[in-house]
């Protein structure tokens, strides 16, 4: 994975590249296509020359004003580039808590707990899971077999057995029951 940081050096180095093109550019209007250069009627030719002039005048401010522009768009796409940067990196060290939070809880649910209550009936597991802390219960049940975890939400009061199944789920943060 390459660095955030060198992304967005490079993106740097190419606004200030593109600056650089964009000024040292000849003017649009002094370009001349090859072999057109025939000889013209004498009122033709002045038109031709006022033309030029014109944009002889008018090329230096046109060229930066075009340079400027440029290198300010460049600027604010490199500051939105940043913030999506940032917004992701925000969004990784979120999944990374949320999997450390689950980690914890799953590690909660020792085996000879997990044991005990697969040997229990269901109907004798489940007051004693819905009276735990929240998180062991839905430790202790996300480590037991699918048929035994099912009869035992069963017996358990609806809420309670839904708040179960979202923390083993993960839909909902253990810090937020």
């Amino acid at each position: 994975m390459i660095p955030i940081r060198t992304l967005v050096d490079a993106l740097a180095l190419l606004a200030s590249a593109a600056a650089l093109a964009a000024a040292l550019a000849p003017p649009l209007c002094l370009a001349q296509e090859p072999g057109k250069a025939k000889a013209a009627p004498a009122a033709e030719r002045s038109v031709e020359d006022e033309i030029s002039r014109y944009c002889s005048a008018v090329a230096p401010s046109a060229a930066e004003a075009r340079a400027t522009y440029q290198l300010r768009r460049l600027t604010d796409l490199q500051a939105e580039m940043r913030e999506a940067v940032e917004k992701l990196v925000n969004k990784e060290n979120e999944a990374r808590e949320w999997v450390v939070k689950r980690e914890a809880m799953m590690k909660s649910a020792t085996e000879d707990v997990v044991a005990i209550y697969a040997k229990m009936s269901p109907e004798a597991a489940a007051p004693q899971l819905a009276a735990m802390d929240d998180n062991i219960a839905a430790a202790v049940l996300a480590k037991l077999n699918p048929r035994a975890a099912g009869a035992i939400l069963a017996e358990m009061q609806s809420d309670k057995a839904a708040k179960l199944s979202l923390l083993i789920a993960g839909a909902t943060p253990a810090d937020k029951s």
